[in-house]
């Protein structure tokens, strides 16, 4: 499994990529904006992607039909500070598969990552 972080927060990628090192992922890359993703999910094609909807350039939703269109398997997270759920509703429309407020602990992300993989489908 694949992973690449998207967040204009430093400290967000580093809380991210702390939480899910028991997952066995190979995080390929973390980028800062849209931009940055689009290309490195050009070039890695990753299975998964934390994707923040709040960046300078290209936001996340922009950046969400680009990777969708690139790659359409991709499995998407949205990951963000909007307590917003139209904007999340958008986002699931879009082709994300998940979806997280901030701030996030290890426990909400493992849920949420559970889910977004299909594990413990018998719990």
């Amino acid at each position: 499994m694949r992973l690449l972080i998207v967040d204009d927060s430093s400290i967000m990628r580093r809380i991210i990529e702390k939480h899910l090192n028991e997952y066995e992922i190979e995080i390929i890359g973390m980028a800062a904006d849209g931009n940055e993703a689009v290309d490195l999910v050009k070039k890695k094609k990753p299975d998964v992607i934390t994707l923040d909807i709040t960046m300078p350039g290209m936001d996340g939703l922009a950046c969400l039909d680009e990777i969708m269109k690139i790659h359409p398997k991709a499995k998407v997270m949205i990951i963000t500070a909007l307590a917003d759920k139209l904007t999340g509703l958008r986002a699931l429309d879009k082709g994300a598969r998940g979806f997280l407020y901030k701030p996030v602990n290890a426990g909400d992300l493992a849920k949420a990552f559970d889910r977004l993989l299909k594990r413990n489908e018998n719990k």
